[in-house]
């Protein structure tokens, strides 16, 4: 989250004057970044210890602001917004109606904000943004011919309610003795371990299950639904097929073999849910007063622009080490083109 002030210009010339001092237009009046996507200087070779702690204590860095923010939200929703462990031993409609509305009013406030910020007040009107058009309300592809329209029903009406399931049954089946619970007090150090490390399981699990929906028979069953997104805004972060959905937030399942306690559960389906939000703002910075900062959307903006690349826009350099990432530069795009038409000779 790279904080920037502009010049002592006021009002709008101050603001386009900010973007020009991060980026370009191109012929079409596409945004493009002058700063390429990259990874943090840790699981790169040589190592880096040094810089590494450094980014790891550092802002922006592993903690701060995103995973810190989840990691928060994730433990407000546990204590103080869930009921205890054993209210799961018996699953009503009204703990299920509770659940989802948990997690609804979590998603709406959250997507909430940059949708306010960026699409419904326009506060920084198309500064910064990656595409100069605004979501799409005249398509037939999507639902209603409305792009946010669309997204929100995906959203709500199969992301938020499979989210919710998979957390009642993960804690159902612990409230009922059926898996290996851990206490707090009792393993303190595997209890913040597990805490902390939760967002590079997801980079892992992410990355897998992305190049999973698009091979080609699951990219036409349910990727594709996400896919019509083409110039994404927050709401597309969940804009998803139930199938998709349930892969996607299957991150959970792996406390099925784990010892771990119930806050990893809510933890990690919070990150799962939340984070796409900024992902898939649909802008580079986020302009607040005569500041802006880098909110980390180029990566995956670039994914859905060119499809077949950046299938994980985490820490992890896991597209790097497969040969799928770009950084957005034109050597970057001219290897993806190489890659691709070498994909093409081979099946053909």
């Amino acid at each position: 989250m790279t904080i920037a002030k502009t010049n002592n210009n006021k009002g709008a010339n101050t603001t386009n004057l900010l973007e020009t001092n991060f980026g370009s237009r191109d012929e079409r009046d596409h945004y493009k970044p002058f700063k390429r996507v990259g990874y943090p200087p840790i699981f790169i070779w040589p190592i880096q210890p040094v810089k590494g702690l450094k980014w790891i204590l550092s802002i922006p860095g592993y903690f701060l602001p995103w995973n810190s923010l989840y990691i928060f939200i994730g433990i407000l929703s546990w204590y103080y917004l869930s009921p205890p462990l054993e209210d799961y031993s018996q699953v009503t409609v009204q703990q299920t109606f509770l659940c989802f509305a948990k997690n609804s009013l979590l998603v709406l406030v959250y997507f909430g904000i940059f949708h306010f910020h960026f699409y419904f007040k326009k506060n920084q009107g198309r500064i910064f943004k990656f595409n100069p058009n605004w979501p799409n309300k005249k398509n037939k592809t999507f639902l209603f011919s409305n792009q946010n329209i669309d997204n929100v029903i995906w959203t709500f009406g199969s992301g938020v309610t499979i989210w919710t399931l998979l957390e009642i049954s993960i804690l159902y089946l612990a409230a009922n003795d059926v898996l290996s619970l851990i206490k707090r007090d009792e393993r303190p150090i595997y209890f913040l371990f597990m805490i902390i490390t939760i967002h590079l399981w997801r980079d892992i699990h992410f990355y897998f299950v992305h190049r999973a929906v698009h091979w080609a028979p699951l990219y036409r069953h349910a990727h594709y639904i996400h896919h019509k997104n083409n110039n994404p805004g927050p709401w597309s972060g969940l804009a998803m097929h139930p199938t998709e959905h349930f892969l996607y937030f299957s991150c959970a399942l792996i406390y099925l073999f784990l010892p771990f306690h119930p806050l990893f559960v809510i933890i990690t389906l919070t990150h799962a849910g939340l984070s796409p939000a900024p992902g898939h703002a649909g802008f580079e910075r986020f302009v607040s007063g005569k500041k802006s900062f880098d909110i980390d959307a180029h990566a995956h903006y670039l994914h859905h622009k060119y499809f077949e690349c950046n299938y994980a826009d985490g820490i992890m350099p896991l597209d790097r080490w497969f040969g799928t990432f770009h950084d957005g530069s034109p050597e970057a795009q001219a290897e993806l083109r190489k890659r691709l038409k070498e994909q093409s000779l081979k099946k053909g």
